[in-house]
């Protein structure tokens, strides 16, 4: 091989199409891509180790679209100039990302040049499915090699595959996950992560999950034994983003209360905050019973985090039970939710619409619930999606049950299949209603007040407000895939859509970006006024609710959330039947 050889690797985490066939992308997206900064890491690591010989340098490049375009142009042009030594790889490619992953793909193959492709879609189809249910084959049909499980410890054999010409049509260690401990921690340098909102990076501290929730895709892609990173792990990445200027991070570990080594990690950034002087920002996932473990949410606080998303995901015990996730008890919500109020941290919860017995009456009947009995600020409403790679998705297939052909729509905010209660129009209706149910101007405004007389960051919280209060209304995409200043190219339309005339696109793009700023301006403006008025009332840090409440005897008697939810009283008769065998006092 001649000397001076440079391998050029594109790593490419693709976005979706919206609803009119647009890519969704942002000027400044609101969430890092863990995916991408984990397979830049290791490829970074691949590069120092020279895996392609002495005299062979590996260039990497990393996209994230919802933040950058994809010039497929210059790439190809870039690719033809090192004579196509290179290799595309589209990295952790979600379900609804499938659809433009391939989009992306097929010029890459029309030049000649080597493409993989990873991610939670295809794993998760070769570990339920048959390895060609859910449009694999069209990856075969265009040459794409299929990369099913995790890089650490097997991008060596992909790169030097590529580099020697001959990729395998399907790399499968699905069944081989590989421990974390001493592997390359998730890394983006600056000029990636500056492209997202609040300059944060993220991280996994632990991947798997011991849980068997029917809807989930995590357990049967990443496992159900956990593996983990060390405290020394963390605290060398830390260091390394530390010293290009970053401090916020989300922890993406599904359920972070659950890793073994939760307290030496939060251990080791105390440290860092306390001893060290260096700032940190978290936000961690957890679940509802994490405010069981001693000492748990008290590091939390010292170590950094600030939010806090919890996997709630229902209010109704038969619902839960339905999709097995029977760790969540109804009547430990609100003991939960007051734990971490005491530490002034900002709460998020995932609450999911559409299981069996939802209809559009109870789920507005459980959302003025919420707002009326549990201390929560932000809720994340999504659609129950039976996303290939599931147990949901797996029974609905082996039955052959009707589930949408189009992809790009499994994003958990569109209906994919039919309820045995709701019109698919009823249920989309009601998915879109819940946010402005939710999100009143008199909601808002008791959340703020909660904040003050909780010592949560209430410029923080305001932020959050306005971003989860209007894109759906203005973007009709979800918040998580939300961003500032939206960007569209007419170029870039889904294949299939006609191609709109540039002198009709952009009077429509730019009118339209002026209402959506004007409408979210005056949002912002009218929650700092709130915040100028409430911060200033001499009541204000004495301010109390029912949700801000401490946790009585007899709440089962008076909280409509264990009286009136669909199987709270079973729940509660449960709970009172435990502690009487076992001669506890009764939790409420």
């Amino acid at each position: 091989m001649p000397a001076g050889r440079r391998f050029q690797l594109v790593l490419i985490k693709p976005s979706h199409y919206d609803d009119d066939g647009y890519v969704i992308r942002w000027w400044r997206a609101l969430i890092p891509s863990n995916s991408l900064a984990a397979v830049y890491a290791i490829a970074a690591d691949c590069a120092k180790r020279q895996v392609l010989g002495s005299d062979v340098a590996i260039d990497i490049e990393a996209i994230d679209e919802t933040n950058t375009r994809v010039d497929i142009a210059s790439l190809v042009a870039r690719l033809r100039r090192h004579r196509n030594f290179g290799l595309v790889a589209l990295v952790g490619v979600q379900t609804n990302q499938y659809p433009r992953a391939l989009d992306i793909a097929r010029p890459f193959r029309t030049a000649g040049i080597s493409v993989a492709i990873g991610g939670f879609h295809v794993s998760g189809c070769l570990s339920m499915l048959d390895g060609h249910a859910v449009g694999l084959d069209a990856c075969r049909e265009l040459g794409i090699s299929i990369f099913a499980g995790e890089a650490e410890n097997r991008l060596d054999l992909l790169l030097r595959d590529a580099a020697d010409g001959r990729l395998a049509a399907q790399y499968d260690f699905i069944k081989d996950l590989p421990g974390l401990e001493g592997t390359p921690v998730p890394f983006l340098p600056k000029q990636y992560v500056a492209r997202t909102l609040g300059f944060s990076a993220s991280f996994d501290a632990g991947r798997g999950c011991p849980y068997q929730c029917s809807f989930c895709t995590i357990i049967n892609v990443q496992g159900r034994q956990s593996r983990f990173r060390s405290a020394d792990d963390v605290e060398h990445l830390i260091r390394l983003n530390r010293a290009q200027g970053i401090h916020k991070f989300f922890i993406t570990d599904d359920n972070f209360a659950r890793n073994r080594e939760w307290e030496s990690i939060f251990d080791r950034l105390i440290l860092l905050r306390e001893r060290d002087a260096i700032p940190l920002g978290l936000m961690i996932q957890v679940d509802t019973l994490c405010h069981k473990i001693p000492n748990f949410i008290e590091k939390a606080k010292r170590a950094g985090v600030t939010r806090v998303f919890i996997g709630l995901e229902n209010i109704n015990p038969d619902n839960l039970a339905g999709a097995k996730k029977r760790q969540n008890k109804i009547t430990e919500y609100r003991k939960m939710l007051l734990a971490w109020k005491a530490q002034g941290i900002i709460t998020l919860a995932g609450y999911i619409l559409g299981f069996p017995s939802d209809t559009p009456a109870t789920i507005r009947r459980d959302i003025a619930i919420i707002q009326k009995e549990l201390p929560l600020d932000i809720i994340e409403f999504f659609c129950l999606t039976p996303l290939p790679g599931s147990e949901d998705h797996q029974v609905l297939w082996k039955k052959g049950v009707a589930m949408d052909p189009d992809l790009n729509k499994y994003d958990v905010e569109h209906v994919c299949t039919a309820h045995p209660r709701m019109s698919r129009e009823e249920w989309e209706a009601i998915y879109r209603e819940s946010w402005s149910i939710y999100y009143t101007p008199k909601h808002m405004e008791t959340l703020l007040r909660r904040a003050v007389a909780t010592g949560v960051p209430i410029n923080s919280l305001i932020n959050m407000l306005v971003n989860f209060a209007t894109t759906v209304r203005l973007e009709q995409v979800h918040p998580l895939q939300g961003g500032v200043l939206r960007l569209e190219y007419p170029s870039e339309r889904r294949p299939g859509l006609p191609r709109e005339c540039a002198f009709i696109f952009w009077p429509r793009f730019v009118w339209e970006t002026l209402r959506k700023h004007m409408v979210i301006t005056r949002m912002i403006s009218r929650l700092r006024f709130l915040k100028f008025v409430i911060t200033r009332d001499r009541a204000a840090r004495t301010y109390t609710d029912i949700a801000l409440t401490p946790v009585g005897d007899d709440e089962d008697m008076t909280l409509d959330l264990l009286t009136n939810t669909t199987g709270a009283n079973a729940a509660v008769a449960h709970l009172r039947k435990v502690a009487a065998l076992t001669g506890t006092a009764r939790v409420a």
